[in-house]
């Protein structure tokens, strides 16, 4: 099909079976760029601690890179890091989650996906009901955190070296700021 002409179903097939991260809009396709070693790096880090305190609790599921997550009907994201707590697993599916409870998104150097971070996404991600945004920007060495106020987000804080950037929704959850930035 041509852009804007895609079904869900056709998407949710082709990337059935493709190792790219292709995001879904109102039936046109969105590739990503390939991750640099850094943005990996970063998602890795975030990935073991959240996933350690998750376990440790039996919260519920940390994914990484690699499970969409359907917005509304026609739109589907791929976020680096995503968290759904259990008593929400219904909204958990093979193909695509229908809900999460926090993302988290490595900001990449590129001016129009930095405005897609900070953004198309945070408005994507409010839409969904997601409680929790995480904005890495290794760039600008800042951890913002965004809570979901109503139907858009409020900022948390925004945390620099030297800092702990620290979960709302998960009451303990942190991260060291300045052991993040040193991949």
């Amino acid at each position: 099909p041509e852009q804007g002409e895609w079904s869900e179903e056709q998407y949710l097939e082709l990337t059935d079976h493709s190792k790219r991260r292709i995001e879904f809009t109102d039936g046109r396709m969105e590739f990503l760029p390939m991750p640099t070693d850094i943005h990996e790096s970063l998602v890795e880090f975030l990935f073991f601690a959240l996933h350690e305190f998750v376990e440790k609790r039996m919260l519920g599921k940390v994914r990484w890179t690699g499970i969409r997550l359907r917005i509304r009907p026609r739109k589907y994201l791929f976020p680096d890091i995503i968290f759904l707590h259990k008593d929400n697993f219904r909204a958990r599916h093979n193909r695509a989650w229908e809900g999460a409870d926090l993302v988290m998104e490595v900001v990449s150097g590129d001016p129009k996906e930095r405005q897609r971070d900070y953004e198309e996404k945070l408005l994507a991600y409010a839409e969904a009901k997601v409680a929790e945004y995480w904005i890495v920007d290794y760039e600008r060495q800042v951890v913002v955190v965004n809570r979901l106020d109503g139907d858009r987000y409020a900022v948390h804080g925004e945390f620099a070296r030297g800092q702990q950037a620290a979960s709302v929704l998960l009451d303990g959850f942190s991260v060291n700021v300045d052991a993040l930035f040193a991949v």
